[in-house]
């Protein structure tokens, strides 16, 4: 069976989908309409922007969904999911691969996200560390005897786990989780407190743009990253990706089960091959590639 995964912001890199632009004539319509619908020139900043400003919410979630969905518009008929999952932006890429959603309303929510995202950011002094080398249980344990805001955000792999609250708080949980024996607790580069409470405000904004949105079934399993498990019901979808943005991103627990519910090749749809190299630390036997590479 096919598992087609999704990626995240921070695999966005320079010159991202000026290959297929130059190889695929349809492809201008697409990035025209993209550029129409967020209203501002996202295919400029793909094809040319520095890598500052491919680092801007505003523009890094947008611009990696729509690299995502060029992909699957490329792939036509060769693309036939037997399950899906995205990791955190990738969700909603993923959501348009499983037919849930249109690209058109996938844009709107994605630009309406990202602007969310970063005004949450600029109100409230947040981060986000990587911590390698701990089970779970300890570093769960952990964040629950910090004071302040500090949660388990992303189960990235198998002693792999990012924690994200407000700046205090994970530099402390980094300092215990060191002294019980993290192999590294490092604060990440990024602009604010992805998936933790002090995303609040962007929650309640994506949740007013959500619920104005139809979702349709699925053509397969979706994993979504608020359980770990395969949704076909459209209403379930929609009420988990609301609480996605203030929920831990338990990618880990998605990849076994899709392993589980018999997931044989995980394609990797978006830039990069970050969500290749996490697939084989969940599972070393699992066939990993990336079509059109």
């Amino acid at each position: 069976m096919k598992a087609y995964v999704f990626p995240g912001q921070g695999s966005q890199h320079r010159e991202m989908g000026y290959d297929l632009y130059k190889k695929y004539d349809f492809l201008k319509d697409f990035f025209d309409i993209s550029n129409e619908i967020l209203g501002f020139d996202i295919s400029q900043l793909m094809f040319e922007g520095s890598d500052d400003e491919l680092k801007q919410t505003k523009v890094t979630q947008p611009a990696i969904f729509i690299h995502s969905v060029a992909m699957i518009k490329v792939l036509g008929d060769s693309f036939k999911p037997d399950m899906v999952a995205g990791h955190s932006l990738g969700e909603f890429s993923a959501l348009v691969g499983c037919k849930v959603l249109s690209f058109e309303d996938g844009l709107n929510l994605v630009s309406k996200r990202a602007l969310a995202m970063q005004e949450a950011c600029e109100k409230t002094d947040g981060t986000m560390a990587a911590v390698l080398g701990l089970e779970n249980t300890i570093v769960e344990q952990t964040c629950r005897q910090i004071q302040g805001t500090v949660v388990p955000a992303n189960y990235n792999c198998p002693g792999q786990i990012v924690i994200s609250g407000d700046t205090k708080s994970v530099m402390d949980c980094c300092e215990k989780l060191k002294e019980k024996g993290a192999r590294r607790a490092i604060i990440l580069p990024v602009s604010g407190a992805f998936h933790s409470s002090l995303m609040e405000s962007a929650k309640e904004k994506l949740t007013d743009a959500i619920k104005q949105i139809d979702f349709d079934e699925p053509i397969c399993p979706i994993y979504q990253n608020v359980s770990g498990k395969p949704e076909i019901k459209a209403d379930i979808i929609k009420s988990n990706l609301i609480s996605q943005l203030t929920s831990s991103v338990k990618w880990t627990q998605s990849i076994e089960n899709m392993i589980r519910d018999g997931a044989k090749e995980f394609l990797e749809i978006g830039p990069g091959n970050v969500l290749q190299g996490l697939v084989k630390k969940v599972n070393k036997e699992s066939s990993t590639s990336k079509p059109l590479a």
